[in-house]
């Protein structure tokens, strides 16, 4: 067993991701040495990188699956899960999804895929400043905690990504097979404070039509 590997386990760190600040704080010494470390168990098989700077121990030194989310989120701060892989999370759509999709606060895209661990995608939205977390809770998981957006706002959130402009609710029931009494559960005040989230009025004018399907508008 590898030295790095050894002091992880020995300070309670198997189930866990290791950023470069917290390999620092395990590794008195010079960077020089404690990459020396590093590239050692990664060789080994003992370490697994995910990208650079972030770290997870394999199996068997480790003895449970960090969730996905979580990796997610440290692969990018303050990007929260949205999309398809947030509707599947909460059972709105029936598809496995296996790209684990998040919204970044940053105007890049990225994806980061990793042979063992699956692929992570990074989509940019026009959000209003101060909007990003609206209707996004923070779910405690395996091996920390994730931001995950609620279903509606997955759903918008891929509205806006896709550029879908509303044609009728076949899309939504017949294309994304979402029951229809999810979103009739929905608050009607939910619709009216999402249109408030997005710059693009193709997504508000979506929000705005999909309330008026359901009978929820009333109030807006």
């Amino acid at each position: 067993m590898q030295t790095l590997t050894k002091t992880i386990l020995q300070q309670g760190f198997p189930n866990s991701l290791l950023t470069s600040s917290q390999l620092e704080r395990l590794l008195p010494g010079s960077p020089g040495s404690r990459y020396g470390l590093v590239n050692r168990a990664l060789k080994a098989g003992e370490l697994q990188q995910i990208q650079r700077g972030l770290y997870l121990l394999v199996e068997p030194y480790t003895t449970k699956t960090v969730h996905p989310f979580v990796i997610a989120q440290h692969i990018l701060p303050g990007s929260y899960i949205s999309f398809e892989t947030a509707l599947a999370y909460h059972g709105w759509i029936p598809e496995a999804v296996y790209t684990t999709s998040s919204v970044t606060p940053h105007r890049k895209r990225k994806q980061v895929t990793h042979k063992t661990l699956g692929t992570f995608t990074f989509f940019p939205l026009a959000l209003h400043v101060g909007y990003q977390l609206e209707f996004v809770s923070r779910i405690p998981l395996q091996g920390g905690t994730a931001l995950v957006a609620d279903p509606l706002r997955a759903l918008m959130d891929l509205v806006c990504l896709r550029k879908v402009s509303w044609s009728g609710d076949d899309w939504l029931f017949e294309g994304l097979r979402i029951e229809k009494g999810y979103i009739n559960a929905v608050s009607p005040d939910a619709f009216t404070i999402l249109r408030t989230v997005y710059k693009h009025k193709r997504v508000i004018d979506f929000i705005t039509a999909l309330q008026r399907s359901l009978g929820h508008d009333q109030n807006s």
